[in-house]
């Protein structure tokens, strides 16, 4: 069922709202503990969904991290609400393409929270990422990113990248899966996908939607020291792989149809 207009309205001056109370709250996490930075990353982070009627339905529960490292939180990528719901389970730091950084507020948002930023046209970055994303986790911090590279419509998964599965390698780190399933009046949804749509047609489309379910699937933990020592990126990717499509293709309307 969709919103009417003036619903629609209220919802975009929300987020709009949100936007600049982040933006201006993040300043606070300098100098702030781990769990001061967690606690707030999850509120502004739940702020968010509320603005737009999303609400998160766990279908088991998260495992409790008890390393003193940050974990490596790998998910499927649909929408840009995926970051959201991330944080509001997992609060992390985000690799992100570079171009964000220029993005008006947001821009400076996403840095706040640590997010890494990569260079998609640059192969040779890989190592310096991997490098950075080390050091946020021998930190403390959480690290997230989306193996997909690129958002689909969320009926798959689409071809997992190797490449940064090696941070968890050379950091010794733990990885945490999240599988992602978006539903609307009880049934899957490409609405909220961001796959080549831009962000103004994405938001107009979430906003007009009455209510937004995210099923989200938890991984057991991934102990890097159960892996054998020989294990390399590709061999994580696959563990990955597998239990992601999984889950997002239990109930999926149409398996095949991953892109627009």
């Amino acid at each position: 069922m969709k919103t009417n207009w003036f619903v629609r309205m209220l919802r975009l001056a929300a987020l709009l709202s949100w936007l600049f109370s982040t933006a201006w709250q993040l300043r606070k996490l300098d100098g702030n503990d781990k769990m001061f930075r967690e606690q707030l990353l999850k509120r502004l982070s739940g702020d968010c969904l509320k603005a737009v009627n999303l609400r998160i339905e766990l279908q088991n529960p998260l495992p409790e991290n008890h390393s003193d490292k940050g974990l490596l939180v790998v998910s499927n990528h649909v929408s840009w609400l995926d970051a959201p719901v991330v944080m509001a389970l997992c609060p992390s730091g985000f690799i992100a393409m570079q171009e964000l950084q220029s993005w008006p507020v947001i821009g400076k948002m996403v840095a706040g929270v640590g997010t890494v930023f990569i260079d998609r046209s640059n192969r040779k970055a890989v190592d310096p990422i991997n490098e950075a994303i080390v050091a946020k986790l021998a930190e403390g911090s959480n690290v997230c990113f989306f193996p997909e590279a690129r958002t689909s419509l969320g009926n798959g998964v689409l071809p997992l990248k190797a490449a940064l599965f090696q941070s968890a390698l050379d950091g010794g780190a733990d990885i945490q899966i999240l599988a992602l399933r978006y539903y609307v009046d009880g049934k899957r949804t490409e609405e909220v996908s961001f796959a080549d749509i831009g962000l103004l047609k994405s938001l107009w489309r979430v906003v007009s939607l009455s209510e937004i379910v995210v099923k989200v699937d938890c991984a057991p933990i991934l102990k890097r020291v159960s892996w054998p020592a020989d294990t390399d990126r590709f061999a994580v990717k696959e563990k990955v792989e597998v239990y992601l499509n999984e889950k997002v293709l239990s109930d999926s309307p149409n398996p095949q149809r991953l892109l627009p």
